[in-house]
C-alpha cells in the first residue's frame, strides 16, 4: 500500500473512466478549457494519460486557445540522461498545479554546453526556470574507497562542476535553477562499511547532497530532493539498470507521475500557488468515534491504542504544518459546544481550540462552511485543503468547491497523515520568521473579523484596533520576503508583476525608482509586511509599477493611507502627478475599481479591461486615518504624520 501510495498518487481521485472521451471533448468545445483541463488533470494518471492530455494540451497552445486561468511557465531541461519522456508528463501535471507550462529541451547529455553557451534554445527561450537534471553517471566523480583526500578532491570536482553550470545559466539568462540531488546506486561493494569508509558510493554522494542543499540556501535557485523521492519509493525500485542500458532513462517510468508532480509543486509554488489553510473534520479524523454519540470518554485518541494513535498522528501532522505557518481551521457538522467538548476536556488531545483561525462547527454543508472559512481569513478557495474520513463529504467539496484541494483517504487510518503530506499541497521553496508566524497572523485576523461584526460602526471598530504602520524604502533585510509577495500575490495585485529577488535587489538602488515595504501592528498583533510598492519616474511622472497588499488588511483604509505615503514622497522629490495602471487577470478583479476609489481619473480602457489612471499630487486632500505612520529610512526628511489616530 506504502509503495502504491506513491506510485499512484494515491491522494488524487482515480481518472474517470471516460477519460480519452473526456480529452477528445476538450478540443471539441474549447469553452472555459483552462479550468476543464486542470479538473480532468487532478486525477491520478498514469504515463499514458499523461502523455493524452499533454497532447491535448500542446494542440490547444498551438491553436492559439485560451488556458487562463493556468499560469504560463516556461522551464527549460537539461540532462545527462534522455529527457523527452519527462516533457508530457510535466506539460500535464503542471495543468493539475494551476501552471500552463512550456517545455524547451536542451539535447542529450549537453548539460554543459547548453548552460555555458549564450545562444543555446535553452537561453533563447528566455525561460522562467531550467531543471538541471543531473544524476551521478553525469558528473566527474571517482569513487575513492580507503582515500579520505581523494574523496574530499572527488567531491569538489563534483560540485565544482555543477557550480559551473548554474553560474553558466545566470549568467546568460534570469532563470532559476532547480537543482536535484542525486539517488545513490544501489549496489554495495563493501556492504554496511559502506556508510564507513570514505570515498564509497554512499558517503560520497550523501556529501555532494548536502554540498548541492547548501549551494541553494539563501538563493532564488530551488532544491528539488530526487533522493529522498527515491529512497521513499525504494532506490532498488527507482533504479532500473535495464532503462538505463537500453534507453539512458534516469529511473523507472513506474515513478513518472511522481517525478512530474514533484517538479510540477515547485513550479506552482514559485508562482504563489502553495496551499495555506488545512481544514480537519473531527469525527473519525481527528479521533475515532463521534463526538455527538459516543461523548468524550468514548471518542478513541491516545497513546496504547493503534486507532488513536493513528489519529494522534494526524494531530501531530497539523501541529507541524501550523509551526511552519499553516493555518488551522474546522468544518464539522455537529453541534458547537459538543464539537468543542474534546478539545477542552480530553487529556490526550494534542490540538487545542487556540490552535484554529476558525472553527466551524454546525448542521451546514461541508461546501458552506468551507466559503465561510476562506471569507472569514481573506484567502480564496484555492489556498484550502480539506482533510475528511468520509468519500461523501469529499466528493461534495470536490463538485461544489473545485479549486479546493481534497485528498483522498484510504481506509487504514495510519495513513491519512503519510497521505496528506504525500500530496504535497504545502510545498515551500522558503521559510523565514514571518512565514512561521503566518498561521497567527491568520488568526488575529479572523478575531478582527469577529470583533468588526460586534463594533457595528466601522471606524469607532477601525480606532479600537490602534493600528500602527511603518513605511521603509526596500532594504537587504526584507528583500526576500518583498520578493516573496511579489510572486506570491494575485488577488490585491494592480499588475502582478513578478520580479526576482535579483531584480527587487536592482530597484532597491535605481535612482529612478522609488520602492515601498509597508508594515501593520494593531492592537491583536504584528501583521508583518502587508504591502509592496515600486514607482519608476518618466520625467515629472510616477507610474506605479506594482501596487499589491495582503488581503487580511482589507477594510482597514491602509490603502489610503499608503497613498498619501506615496503623494507625500512623490511631492519632496518633485513629481507632479501619479500614473497607475490596473491589468485584469483572473484573481485580481477585487481591485478593478481601486484607482477609483482612491480618486484617480481614468485616462484609457481597453476592451479586455486595461485601464490607465492619474492622479495629480498638487491639491489633493489629505484624509485623517485612524492609523499611525513611522517612517524608517528615506532619503529625503522625514514629514509630519498626516494620519494621526483619530
Amino acid at each position: 500500500m506504502s509503495n502504491a501510495l506513491y506510485t499512484q498518487l494515491a491522494w488524487l481521485p482515480a481518472a474517470p473512466e471516460d477519460f480519452s472521451a473526456s480529452c477528445r471533448h476538450l478540443l471539441n468545445d474549447p469553452s472555459d478549457l483552462g479550468r476543464r483541463l486542470q479538473h480532468l488533470a487532478n486525477h491520478a494518471l498514469d504515463e499514458n494519460q499523461l502523455n493524452r492530455l499533454a497532447k491535448v494540451i500542446d494542440k490547444a497552445r498551438d491553436a492559439g486557445q485560451s488556458l487562463a486561468p493556468l499560469t504560463a511557465f516556461r522551464i527549460g531541461i537539461i540532462s545527462n540522461a534522455t529527457s523527452h519522456f519527462i516533457v508530457p508528463a510535466l506539460i500535464a501535471s503542471a495543468a493539475r498545479h494551476g501552471i500552463a507550462l512550456e517545455c524547451i529541451e536542451a539535447d542529450y547529455d549537453q548539460v554543459m554546453q547548453a548552460a555555458l553557451s549564450a545562444d543555446s534554445p535553452i537561453h533563447q527561450a528566455k525561460c522562467d526556470a531550467v531543471l538541471v537534471a543531473v544524476d551521478h553517471r553525469g558528473l566527474p566523480l571517482a569513487f575513492t574507497p580507503g582515500d579520505p583526500q581523494g574523496a574530499q578532491a572527488s567531491v569538489q570536482a563534483a560540485l565544482g562542476h555543477l557550480e559551473m553550470i548554474r553560474r553558466g545559466l545566470h549568467s546568460n539568462s534570469k532563470a532559476i535553477c532547480i537543482m536535484q540531488t542525486l539517488p545513490r546506486p544501489v549496489e554495495s561493494t563493501f556492504g554496511s562499511f559502506d556508510l564507513v569508509l570514505p570515498g564509497t558510493p554512499r558517503q560520497l554522494i550523501d556529501e555532494i547532497n548536502r554540498g548541492i542543499a547548501m549551494s541553494v540556501a539563501g538563493t532564488e535557485d530551488l532544491l528539488l530532493d530526487v533522493a529522498h523521492i527515491a529512497e521513499t519509493v525504494g532506490l532498488a525500485d527507482w533504479h532500473d539498470p535495464t532503462l538505463w542500458n537500453m534507453a539512458k532513462l534516469p529511473f523507472a517510468s513506474d515513478f513518472l507521475p511522481l517525478y512530474a508532480d514533484h517538479v510540477c509543486r515547485l513550479i506552482a509554488s514559485v508562482r504563489g500557488k502553495s496551499r495555506k489553510c488545512l481544514i480537519l473534520d473531527l469525527d473519525n479524523t481527528l479521533w475515532g468515534g463521534v463526538i455527538g454519540d459516543d461523548g468524550v470518554e468514548g471518542i478513541v485518541i491516545g497513546q496504547g491504542d493503534a486507532t488513536g494513535e493513528a489519529h494522534l498522528q494526524v494531530q501531530r501532522t497539523a501541529l507541524a504544518l501550523r509551526d511552519r505557518g499553516v493555518v488551522l481551521a474546522v468544518s464539522s457538522k455537529n453541534t458547537d459546544e459538543i464539537a468543542r467538548q474534546p478539545f477542552r476536556k480530553h487529556p490526550e488531545m494534542l490540538l487545542r481550540e487556540e490552535h484554529f483561525a476558525v472553527f466551524q462547527a454546525n448542521w451546514n454543508d461541508k461546501a458552506t462552511n468551507i466559503k465561510a472559512i476562506a471569507e472569514e481569513l481573506s484567502l480564496g478557495l484555492d489556498a484550502m485543503v480539506f482533510l475528511d474520513d468520509n468519500p461523501v463529504e469529499r466528493g461534495l467539496v470536490r463538485r461544489m468547491l473545485p479549486q479546493v484541494a481534497v485528498p483522498e483517504l484510504p481506509e487504514n487510518a495510519a495513513l491519512y497523515a503519510r497521505t496528506l503530506l504525500a500530496a504535497g499541497y504545502f510545498e515551500a521553496i522558503a521559510f523565514s520568521g514571518e512565514d512561521r508566524q503566518r498561521a497567527n497572523f491568520y488568526q488575529d485576523n479572523a478575531r478582527r473579523v469577529t470583533l468588526q461584526k460586534q463594533a457595528g460602526d466601522i471606524d469607532a471598530y477601525l480606532a479600537s484596533l490602534n493600528m500602527q504602520m511603518t513605511l521603509q524604502p526596500f532594504d537587504d533585510t526584507g528583500r526576500a520576503r518583498i520578493a516573496q509577495l511579489i510572486n506570491k500575490s494575485n488577488q490585491f495585485n494592480l499588475t502582478t508583476r513578478r520580479y526576482t529577488e535579483a531584480e527587487v535587489a536592482a530597484a532597491q538602488i535605481d535612482p529612478d525608482a522609488f520602492t515601498l515595504q509597508v508594515r501593520l501592528t494593531d492592537a491583536f498583533g504584528d501583521n508583518g509586511m502587508i504591502s509592496v510598492l515600486i514607482c519608476r519616474r518618466q520625467g515629472t511622472d510616477w507610474h506605479i509599477d506594482t501596487w499589491l497588499m495582503s488581503c487580511r488588511v482589507l477594510g482597514r483604509k491602509v490603502e489610503v493611507a499608503v497613498l498619501q505615503e506615496l503623494m507625500s514622497q512623490a511631492a519632496e522629490r518633485g513629481v507632479l502627478r501619479l500614473i497607475g495602471n490596473y491589468l485584469p487577470t483572473e484573481k485580481n478583479k477585487l481591485v478593478e475599481d481601486h484607482y477609483d476609489k482612491l480618486g484617480f481619473t481614468l485616462l484609457q480602457k481597453s476592451e479586455a479591461g486595461a485601464s490607465t489612471w492619474e492622479l495629480l499630487v498638487a491639491g489633493a486632500p489629505a484624509a485623517t486615518l485612524p492609523i499611525a505612520i513611522q517612517r524608517v529610512g528615506f532619503d529625503v526628511p522625514a514629514l509630519q504624520d498626516e494620519a494621526a489616530m483619530s
